[in-house]
């Protein structure tokens, strides 16, 4: 690969991610759906022909926000797992749910924008199969994790760790959207959000 190549592939995703930092800042003020893809780019100082040319539809930009902010969530948890192997200590399976979770904590926005995007993708099978897709490759990266606390600290799951992790984020999921619904403050939604796929994750683990 050339170096003009390799410049003007860094610049696309420069820009790129100053497009979803914007959106993240325009959703947060004024709501997804009154958020315009020209608001969006009058706050990252782009042209609408810079959109278009790094995502087709709002959707798509929704959906790709949601896909960095679950990857932000994966790093999280998976730094704070290394920490907690480096100390070198033993933990309960309660201990260390509650240890790993607590770096993975929700916003409203970030519930809402899950729940838009699943909502939209009902009514548009070209943005359900992007999903889908995306939801899939997500678990996938939650049973590896799985995998790696259950051979860490020596834990036998009662299911399959890709099974362990679709329950885990499903109840994750429908926790926080309850909590955002129940009107809950950002602190009050993570330690429900937390408290809950714990007792999930603790009861799908056998006892040491």
């Amino acid at each position: 690969m050339s170096e003009s190549v390799i410049v003007t592939s860094k610049r696309r995703e420069a820009t790129r991610q100053k497009l979803l930092d914007a959106a993240a800042q325009v959703f947060a003020e004024v709501g997804l759906d009154a958020a315009s893809v020209e608001a969006i780019c009058e706050r990252a100082g782009f042209t609408r022909g810079a959109f278009y040319s790094n995502f087709e539809t709002k959707d798509e930009l929704m959906l790709a926000l949601t896909e960095r902010t679950a990857e932000e969530k994966i790093e999280l948890v998976t730094e704070r797992i290394q920490a907690l192997r480096a100390t070198g200590e033993q933990f309960s399976p309660a201990e260390l749910v509650q240890r790993v979770l607590d770096v993975a904590m929700d916003e409203k926005m970030g519930i809402l924008l899950t729940s838009e995007i699943r909502t939209r993708a009902l009514r548009d099978p070209a943005l359900a199969q992007a999903y889908l897709a995306w939801q899939a490759g997500l678990i996938e990266r939650v049973a590896a994790v799985i995998e790696e606390l259950g051979r860490t600290y020596r834990l036998s799951p009662r299911l399959p760790a890709r099974d362990f992790a679709q329950l885990i984020l499903q109840q994750w999921e429908d926790t926080s959207a309850y909590a955002v619904m129940a009107g809950l403050d950002t602190d009050a939604l993570c330690t429900l959000a937390n408290e809950r796929t714990a007792q999930l994750a603790i009861a799908l683990v056998d006892p040491a």
